[in-house]
Formats: structure tokens, C-alpha cells, sequence
């Protein structure tokens, strides 16, 4: 054959074009006719579980896939006390049909539909497709499929995507429930989430006491609504990107978070929602907001609920046994470390200590602490904060039971803890007996044109020493703590934001003296590591130095991205689509890893790190973390760990076992 047509499928098949092409003639199978004749279709498993379960239905004197669109004409293939089947019609035909479909199964290798018809009796197979499933369903399919030694536990882990696996994590909106949108943004972290609308955290606290289902509104977010993020079913903003701070959080809690909606406007100070065709919503109004979409929608649509069960399970324990990088989690509370360990990351990558300030009984005492005037002062305040402290982190190490445990130093500007509107201001000059005037003098002194590039991470290290200090005492003492009940461990602290190597030496100077005083004190000896998180493209450039101090390098790539392309990752959301449909960026590069240029840097910080040190340990921390190109690169460079939210550890868990697997030379059958 020569038409054009037989030329055009070659070419889509990748054949040559003067290639042969064949032609099959088959007899034609009616459905129609006496006595017995017609036609329909069965599933063998269930398409939102997976599990067995037949389904579909025969429509006599039909063809082909009639049955389905005559539902109330056609009878069902199972017994049911609802009407007639066709197994109890004609039993020895329905027989066949479950024989063909455990037929279909061991030869295709997988679960199919098929297509029937049934002319004078005799039944005839037209057509068998895969079955359409959700990612529940998958998962189930390829475990059960290997379990029965259909295929391999390698064709299993290959059949199921890692994405797959986050939307298991989270309740989602049916896809069959209809949509009124009311706008779109980044989907910042997976799920969806019913809720009324709520413009402040401490509305959002209030609903919670109530028992009301809430959805935080908020231009964008900062640390001061860390709690309201706590008591909201999901997060709505109208600024930031992919690791903008409501992201970052809303991912580490699990909480669906959509961000960067700038056609949505909203006056908090009114309380109003304003969507782009003119709809106006009020505080108390009924959304959902979709984080995995990145929609908005009206109202409460039918959900389908997350699903963990055996096969989920199965399915990662036999990823683990194929991958070759370490998986940990980023966890700042007990709550977040029992989700990792709950979804067996080996241990924790990141602690954010800052996070670990904002509950009531600790934020008043860092306020206090900001007005000390000498550092005897500070370190009154501080020692207040030190058993809390202490609580925390041995609380971290005992969900962990020996996990390793990788907790970063504080790292935020001191003015994050401190109120700007003038009623906050009044209520904390009357909680520290300050006049108002001198209050607001100091908040202003704090204040800074770009905080992220100001005061904090190291600098507040090393010029408010009390700080590392009272949390290097906290983290020793949690470990001695945590020994006499039976968990060793061996902490590993990080200080932030270095660019030097003498910052690395100073503040380790310190750290090794504060475990040699509790050592001292406890008469308990311990071990630990310091090292740094790569930030900046200094520390990347002079890794070689700074592992003088160091014993391990964690990359932060969500600062190192920031710093690398001189974009805010709070503002980039702005416009960040337009650069990527017009080609200027392949991806948001605070969404995939850029690996060209920031992966460049990491490339360079491995190298000359190994240099320094040989036996220095690598991971990425940031939010990149979990996407399969990230951990792809990672394990091209030789790194030891990822570390990533805890709601994707299942799929990075997954991914990485894929990638080890491709790499073995496996080939799909």
C-alpha cells in the first residue's frame, strides 16, 4: 500500500516509509440475530481501587459498545437482584468471559476491558483495552500483578508514577464532580480542601476552635501565620511561587495551598474576595481550594479520600530495595517528623528551628529577648526558651529512634517577630513596660530593604552569639536526654546562609565549646557533625575551604536558585509563566531544578567539597528535593541524600528506585 495515508502511518509508527504495511480481514461478529444475540462489555477490577470486581453490562440484539449508552435497556453481567444478567441467561457464555479475562491477563500482562459480542449463541471477542484507573487503582494493579508473578516487581515499580503516589497522600476532587471556578494559581502543594473563607490567622484559630472547616486568605504569607496555617484545611494567595513561604509550609504540612492567584483580588481590611468575573465573597463564604490543580472553586464538590493502603505499602518496599540515594525529610515539629517516619524517610534533612519560636509561650520570649539591651540580658530571655528547646529536639529524636537528625540554626530576621501595625506595636509596649516611641524606634532600626539578603542565618550567629549558643545546649542536652532512655544518635548541626569559611570557624568555635561544657556537666560523652548549608554561590565556589570545618555540605536550593537568578521566589510567581510560555526559561526554575545553572553549582560545590574532604557527605535540602530530575542529577554527582517534604517521600522514594532501575539496563517487556 502506497496512499498517502499508509505513508502518514508508517511515518506516526516510525517505519520506513516503503515499508510493507498489513492488513487484517476478519470476520464480521453482528450481535444480532436469534437466539441469542448482542453484544457488551466487562471489566475484571475495579477502576477506582483496583480491586476485583466485575463490572459492565450486555445489551441484546446490539453492537458494539450499545450496551454502555443504553444503561436502562441493557442487563447487568453478575447476578443482581436489580434486574437480570447475563449469567444467569446464558451461564456457560459468562463462564468464558471470565476465563478470557484471566486469559488476557497472564498473556497481555495487565488488566484489560474487553469488548464482546454474542451472535446465535457464540461468543466472539471484538476489542480489549487497558482499563482506564485512578492512581489508587494503579498501584493496587501492578502489586497484584506481581505478587501473582505476571510480571516483575521491576515492571511493577515502572508501571506506577511517582506523582501518582502524592495524590494518594491527599483527599482530590472527583474527577467527575463539575467545576465552577472562581480563578487559578500555582498549585503549591498537592490535595483539595473545603473550607469558609477567612481573611487573618486569628479568625482562622477561632474557626478551628469552633470545629468550622476554614480556608486561609491572604495576600501572602509570612511567619506570624504559621498558626493559622495550622488551623486552616487549605492556604489561598494572592502572591508567591513555587517556594514562596505559604508553599514551603503548606507542603510541609500537607496542607492543599494554592498561591500566586493575582486575578483574584481580596481587601482583608473589608473582607472581600473578588473574583475576575465580578463575583464578590465575603468571610463565611464556602470554597475549595485544589493544590493540585491550582484551582479555586465554589462550594464543596464531591471528593474522593486519601488511600494508603497494603499494596501502597508494598509497592515502596520493594522501590526500597532498588534505590541507591538516601531519602529524608524536612520536618520542624513532632507532628511533621511522625509524618516522615510514618512514610519511612530515613531521617530528618532539614529542621527549620526558626519555625519552632511562633507558639504563644515562645514568641513573647523572643520578643523579649530582640529588647535585651547587654548579653547577659539575651541570655536571661534565652534560657527561658532553652528547656523548650530541649523538649522539641528530644522529642524530634525520639519519634526518629535513631534516624539521623539534621537541624539548622536559626535563620530569620529578628524583625519577623515583631508586630507593624500600630495596635500590635501598642500591645507589646504594654507586655515589655516600653514606651510605644521607643518600641517603634526599634522595630524601625530592625527593619531591612531585602530581609533575605540582610540579617540572618550566620550573621546572626556570629553577631548575637546567644542565639547558637542556647540551641547548641538544647540539641546537647536533648541528646544526652534521649541516650539514658535508650536512642543514640548522633545529631547533625547546620548553620545557615554561609559564604565564608571563617564564619564556618567562628561559630564552630563556639558550638564544640558549648558540647564540651555539657559533656562536662552531664559527664556523658557524644557525638555530633557540623556542617553548612549551601546557599549561596560563594559557599558552592569555596566548598574546598569551608570543609576544613565542615562534614557535610546540604545544598538549599530554593536560596541558591534565588541567589543564582537574582529573582525573589516570594515575586517571581508575577511572571514567571509568561517567561516560561515565551521560551525565556524551559521551567520555573524554583519548581524544577535548574541543572544547567544552579545544578552547575552544585556540581562545582561536590567536586571541590570531595577535595577538601573526601569523605564529606552531599544532599540537597531544598525544595527541589523530590522531583525526580533533581534526584536524577543527585545521583549523577555521587550525593548521599535527598531531603524533601514528608508528603513526598512516597514519590521520591519511588522515583529514585525508577531511575536505579532504568539504569541497570532495564527494559520494559
Amino acid at each position: 500500500m502506497c496512499g498517502t495515508s499508509a505513508r502518514i502511518l508508517r511515518e506516526a509508527k516510525g517505519a520506513p516509509k516503503d515499508a510493507g504495511l498489513g492488513l487484517v480481514v476478519q470476520d464480521m461478529a453482528l450481535g444480532v440475530g436469534a437466539p441469542e444475540s448482542g453484544s457488551g462489555v466487562i471489566q475484571y477490577v475495579s477502576s477506582d481501587s483496583g480491586q476485583p470486581q466485575i463490572t459492565g453490562r450486555y445489551l441484546s440484539q446490539s453492537q458494539g459498545r450499545d450496551a454502555l449508552n443504553d444503561i436502562e435497556g441493557a442487563m447487568y453481567l453478575t447476578a443482581d437482584a436489580r434486574g437480570a444478567s447475563l449469567e444467569e441467561l446464558c451461564p456457560p457464555l459468562f463462564q468464558k468471559l471470565v476465563d478470557y479475562g484471566a486469559l488476557c491477563r497472564t498473556r497481555l500482562r495487565e488488566e484489560m476491558e474487553v469488548e464482546f459480542t454474542i451472535e446465535n449463541n457464540e461468543l466472539r471477542i471484538i476489542d480489549a483495552v487497558r482499563v482506564q484507573r485512578s492512581a489508587r487503582a494503579a498501584v493496587r494493579i501492578a502489586t497484584a500483578l506481581a505478587e501473582d508473578d505476571v510480571i516483575s516487581r521491576q515492571d511493577a515499580i515502572m508501571r506506577v508514577h511517582s506523582n501518582a503516589l502524592s495524590e494518594m497522600l491527599h483527599r482530590q476532587v472527583d474527577p467527575t464532580a463539575t467545576r465552577d471556578i472562581l480563578g487559578r494559581g500555582i498549585a503549591a502543594s498537592p490535595g483539595a480542601a473545603t473550607g469558609r473563607i477567612v481573611f487573618t490567622s486569628s479568625e482562622a484559630q477561632a474557626s478551628a476552635a469552633r470545629m468550622e472547616p476554614c480556608v486561609l486568605i491572604r495576600r501572602e504569607t509570612s511567619p506570624e501565620d504559621i498558626r493559622g496555617m495550622h488551623a486552616a484545611q487549605a492556604v489561598l494567595t494572592m502572591r508567591g511561587g513555587i517556594t514562596s513561604h505559604a508553599a514551603v509550609i503548606g507542603r510541609g504540612l500537607g496542607l492543599p495551598c494554592v498561591v500566586g492567584a493575582s486575578e483574584l483580588t481580596v481587601d482583608t481590611q473589608k473582607g472581600v474576595l473578588k473574583t475576575p468575573d465580578g463575583r464578590t465573597f465575603r468571610a463565611g463564604d464556602e470554597i475549595t481550594v485544589d493544590g493540585t490543580t491550582g484551582q479555586v472553586l465554589l462550594g464543596a464538590p464531591k471528593m474522593l479520600e486519601a488511600a494508603l493502603d497494603d499494596a501502597f505499602k508494598t509497592l515502596l518496599s520493594w522501590a526500597d530495595t532498588y534505590r541507591d540515594i538516601g531519602i529524608r525529610a524536612n520536618a520542624d515539629t513532632p507532628a511533621d517528623a511522625q509524618t516522615a517516619r510514618n512514610f519511612a524517610a530515613e531521617g530528618i534533612g532539614l529542621c527549620r528551628t526558626e519555625h519552632m519560636f511562633f507558639a504563644d509561650d515562645r514568641l513573647s520570649v523572643m520578643q523579649e529577648m530582640i529588647f535585651a539591651e547587654t548579653p547577659e540580658d539575651r541570655r536571661q530571655s534565652l534560657d527561658r526558651l532553652l528547656p523548650i528547646q530541649r523538649a522539641d529536639f528530644k522529642a524530634l529524636f525520639t519519634i526518629m529512634q535513631g534516624r539521623s537528625v539534621c537541624i539548622r540554626l536559626f535563620d530569620m530576621p529578628l524583625h519577623e517577630f515583631l508586630p507593624y501595625d500600630k495596635a500590635g506595636q501598642r500591645d507589646l509596649a504594654a507586655q515589655l513596660n516600653l514606651p510605644l516611641s521607643d518600641l517603634s524606634q526599634r522595630v524601625a532600626a530592625l527593619s531591612e530593604y531585602n530581609p533575605m539578603l540582610g540579617m540572618r542565618g550566620v550573621r546572626q550567629g556570629i553577631t548575637v552569639p546567644e542565639i547558637y549558643e542556647m540551641q547548641a545546649r538544647a540539641i546537647f542536652e536533648a541528646t544526652v536526654d534521649a541516650a539514658a532512655v535508650g536512642i543514640t544518635i548522633v545529631p547533625e548541626i547546620m548553620i545557615p546562609l554561609i559564604s565564608a569559611m571563617k564564619e564556618v570557624e567562628i561559630v564552630r568555635a563556639t558550638i564544640d565549646g558549648v558540647a564540651a561544657s555539657v559533656q562536662a556537666e552531664r559527664r556523658t560523652a557524644f557525638d555530633y557533625k557540623l556542617g553548612v548549608m549551601v546557599e549561596t554561590p560563594r559557599a558552592a565556589l569555596r566548598a574546598q575551604d569551608i570543609v576544613e570545618h565542615a562534614e557535610f555540605l546540604s545544598f538549599g536550593t530554593n536560596d541558591l536558585t534565588q541567589m543564582t537568578y537574582g529573582l525573589s521566589r516570594d515575586d517571581a510567581g508575577r511572571f514567571m509563566s509568561q517567561y516560561v510560555q515565551k521560551g525565556v526559561y524551559a521551567e520555573d526554575p524554583f519548581h524544577t531544578l535548574d541543572i544547567e545553572g544552579v545544578g552547575e553549582l552544585l556540581a562545582i560545590g561536590a567536586a571541590r567539597g570531595r577535595a577538601g574532604r573526601p569523605d564529606v557527605m552531599l544532599s540537597v535540602c531544598g525544595e527541589h528535593g523530590g522531583h525526580e530530575s533533581t534526584i536524577a542529577f543527585c545521583r549523577s554527582q555521587g550525593f548521599d541524600y535527598v531531603s524533601c517534604s514528608p508528603f513526598r517521600v512516597p514519590a521520591a522514594r519511588l522515583a529514585a528506585a525508577q531511575l536505579a532501575i532504568v539504569e541497570s539496563g532495564y527494559r520494559k517487556r
